[in-house]
């Protein structure tokens, strides 16, 4: 047994992975652990987890892979430094940041508390990008294809475009510091007043409220299209002169601007953060994913100019927008397209530790990530003793009783806390730590936004639908299990659906399969039998904090909130009725 711990360490949405002779078994971010959200830093809790899960020990390890790599792009590196010294605050914290990196067998002995010399796998340092390209395509079901990963900056690298045949990744391009779309959407956004780590989602959701021709004309001076791939107009930022004054430490990232004062000049003052979203800037949010859009089609369709292959496998964290993920069919030559469910910066813990297994090792391919659920589950033990804890009561139902009565509590408006067997590792809840609800009420937005999730209005919920019946409700009908893809609503469902159904009349939906989600598309089969709709709207289980992970963590959610109905596996809670 070959036995392979991945990494994402020292760098924001911090997670592990455990790979065990090819076959992923286990991986989440630790950020669903020690509750912190986005946490970087070290995952100790959740590479602990990984091994306890697989009922092995630190010392059974014989590999341990992390998708960093100090060296890589050094020359690029170091000329740019010649040419523009950064400051030396900024050096000092990548120093550090590449010392902890460096240094990764000590600090793993420390942080999963054994000895160093009890640990004798081998250390593998996997190039950032090298690792989301690993985790999107060793994990596809394609044999061969082209592969494309876009984000921020990893390794001093944005973009990278490679081919993957067998087991076998060949890096066809990249792109360097200072030029990134990632860091094009992030300045944007920090413009647009949403200023911390993660907070480009907001901006795909505020987007369709806008005219993207107002501001088009100026945000394309932002970004030229050309080989190779894409430059930035440098003059609207300021991460090249200054540095980033970033933290990767324990806590949440952050970043700090990376906006210049140009920008400003060239669209106005900066939104003073939770003050009024204007027209203005919901117009030029509308702009900037327009001109996303058009870059990221544009770098997808060099991929296939350069491949020829029609199938697409993508990650980083670009690769999480999901409206220019559902233009790729439409408007590229791909027919196939595969996007990791944990493409952001968790995923590459899987990247990392699949490229040791196929590049390192030899061995052949043998595994396809078709559900994204390999974190905890728990047993109806601690479902009883959670709800104990609080004095809930619940009702016990067998599996042929349990989805008529949920669905039968959906069909008449409840919102339910649904929480299943394993986690889902990435950002997306995918029927296991959802909150489902009716998508054919016209209010449920509101309802879902006043009473448990709290977040701007702006924000789209998403659909969930039996995957068969895609095509019937959505004008694709492509395949989209991990929440990916956004599809135009059919014209005449559009008034069916109010509560998924975006102003722009899309749903980033999921396509659920019997085979893959038996639970889930069982509660949605249950629903269309009452309601003729095979659609639940699905949301995470949170309120504004990381997805739950414990029975605790949903019961400490269903109280604070106004939840009318909790799921633990087979058990059903209902709100307390208060004493008159």
């Amino acid at each position: 047994m070959t036995t392979i711990l991945g990494l994402n360490a020292f760098h924001g949405d911090a997670a592990a992975a455990l790979v065990v002779d090819g076959t992923l078994v286990a991986a989440a971010e630790e950020e669903r652990f020690n509750r912190v959200k986005h946490c970087a830093g070290f995952p100790a809790a959740a590479a602990l987890w990984c091994l306890e899960d697989a009922g092995l020990t630190p010392a059974d390890v014989d590999h341990i892979a992390i998708g960093r790599d100090v060296r890589a792009n050094a020359g690029a590196k170091l000329r740019y430094s010649l040419r523009h010294p950064p400051s030396p605050r900024y050096v000092a914290s990548r120093l550090k940041n590449a010392a902890n990196v460096r240094d990764l067998k000590s600090r793993v002995a420390i942080e999963l508390g054994v000895p160093n010399a009890a640990l004798r796998a081998d250390v593998h340092h996997v190039e950032h990008h090298l690792a989301h390209a690993a985790s999107a395509f060793y994990v596809s079901p394609f044999d061969e294809a082209a592969v494309l990963t876009v984000d921020g900056f990893g390794d001093y690298a944005s973009t990278m475009l490679a081919h993957g045949d067998g087991r076998a990744l060949s890096i066809l391009d990249r792109v360097l510091f200072p030029h990134s779309l990632g860091l094009l959407y992030t300045a944007v956004t920090q413009w647009l007043g949403f200023p911390h780590y993660g907070d480009e989602g907001k901006v795909m959701g505020l987007a369709p409220y806008g005219d993207p021709e107002r501001f088009a004309h100026k945000l394309r001076q932002l970004v030229a299209l050309d080989r190779p791939l894409f430059r930035l107009n440098l003059r609207y930022f300021s991460h090249h002169s200054k540095g980033v004054a970033m933290t990767w430490e324990d806590g949440s990232p952050s970043i700090g601007r990376v906006f210049s004062v140009e920008l400003e000049r060239l669209l106005g003052p900066a939104r003073v953060p939770k003050s009024e979203v204007t027209s203005d800037h919901h117009d030029v949010a509308a702009a900037l994913q327009h001109i996303l859009e058009e870059a990221y089609l544009h770098v997808v369709s060099t991929a296939y100019e350069s491949t020829q292959s029609p199938r697409l496998c993508l990650a980083g964290g670009v690769a999480l927008n999901a409206v220019a993920n559902g233009m790729i069919r439409a408007q590229t030559p791909f027919d196939e397209v595969y996007v990791q469910p944990a493409a952001g910066d968790s995923g590459t813990a899987v990247g990392a530790a699949f490229r040791v297994w196929h590049e390192t090792l030899g061995r052949p391919r043998s595994f396809v990530m078709r559900h994204a659920c390999t974190g905890p589950e728990f047993s109806d033990d601690t479902y009883v003793e959670a709800l104990g804890a609080v004095g809930l009561a619940s009702e016990l139902y067998t599996d042929a009783e349990l989805f008529a009565v949920v669905a039968e509590r959906i069909a008449a408006g409840d919102v339910v806390g649904w929480f299943q067997g394993r986690m889902e590792f990435g950002p997306r809840a995918l029927g296991h730590r959802s909150i489902v609800a009716d998508p054919r009420r016209t209010d449920m937005k509101d309802i879902l936004n006043a009473r448990i999730k709290h977040r701007e209005p702006f924000r789209p919920f998403a659909p969930s639908i039996l995957a068969e019946r895609t095509g019937d409700w959505f004008e694709q009908d492509y395949t989209s299990p991990f929440m990916v893809m956004v599809y135009k609503t059919r014209l005449e469902k559009r008034t069916t659906i109010p509560a998924v159904n975006h102003v722009d009349d899309t749903g980033r939906l999921q396509t659920v399969e019997r085979d893959v989600e038996p639970r889930y598309y069982a509660l949605i089969e249950a629903f269309e039998g009452l309601t003729g709709v095979p659609i639940l709207l699905n949301t995470s289980f949170n309120e504004n904090e990381p997805i739950v992970t414990s029975p605790r963590d949903a019961v400490d959610c269903f109280l604070k909130t106004k939840m009318d109905v909790l799921v633990l596996g087979n058990r059903v809670v209902r709100r307390p009725v208060p004493d008159s």
